[in-house]
């Protein structure tokens, strides 16, 4: 009889049992569980004037605080996506909002997504920070693999995906319809025996000492965690 190969056990494992986090703070930004009575007005101020941020979601642009209060008031009362408002911790404006979803405890596997930041936030240290405690915290509690998607055509999230160190998996043709339009999804993950150097990656880049006195990069963040990265996405 021929051998079967078969999966590399996974010793002792339970599953997750860590709760989400209400809240995770890093230097420059706060992420909080997204409420609408204390988020929603200031969210809607910080996306005043930037339609294209909703091109690839699946709702949006809102045109009044009404509308925006709605949707934010059902998302808050979700558990998947598990939403949060992004903070300033300067300025204490709020200035996006992501989520955690397809949040599987049992096979230890959690998705970053509903990624919209505000035009100050976007390609800022504040943002990058954002999804380094995200990433921190899911391994840290016990996740194996950390995954992020977009849609096909959604370059700059491609190109962010990359940079922090993902690692492109593959598209998965007409995945789903998105406001009335096809959408391929690329798909990308870290994994947790990928953490420890992207961790060091990270923590190498966000330390003040990358920054100059005009808050500059010295260091890029795409070339640390290219080290770490075992795929690159073959569209960029």
């Amino acid at each position: 009889m021929t051998d079967v190969k078969l999966g590399t056990p996974v010793d002792n494992w339970t599953g997750v049992k860590a709760d989400l986090p209400k809240n995770l703070s890093g230097d420059v930004i706060v992420l909080e569980k997204l409420d609408a009575d204390q988020h929603a007005a200031k969210l809607f101020e910080a996306f005043k004037d930037a339609d294209a941020n909703w091109n690839f979601l699946p709702y949006g642009p809102f045109h009044s605080s009404a509308q925006y209060f709605k949707w934010a008031s059902d998302m808050a009362g979700k558990t998947d996506p598990h939403f949060f408002a992004l903070r300033d911790a300067t300025t204490h404006k709020y200035l996006g909002v992501c989520a955690f979803l397809r949040i599987d405890p049992v096979m230890g596997s959690i998705e970053i997504g509903h990624i919209n930041f505000s035009p100050s936030l976007q390609r800022s240290r504040g943002a990058s920070e954002a999804l380094f405690l995200v990433m921190q915290w899911a391994f840290e509690h016990g996740y194996r693999r950390f995954e992020w998607k977009c849609d096909a055509l959604n370059m700059p999230s491609r190109r962010a995906a990359q940079r922090l160190g993902f690692s492109y998996e593959g598209t998965f043709r007409q995945a789903a319809v998105v406001k009335g339009r096809n959408r391929d999804t690329a798909w990308f993950a870290v994994i947790d025996t990928d953490w420890p150097a992207l961790k060091e990656a990270f923590l190498s880049w966000l330390s003040p000492r990358n920054f100059d006195d005009q808050g500059n990069q010295r260091e890029r963040l795409g070339n640390l965690t290219s080290l770490v990265r075992v795929s690159s996405d073959p569209a960029l």
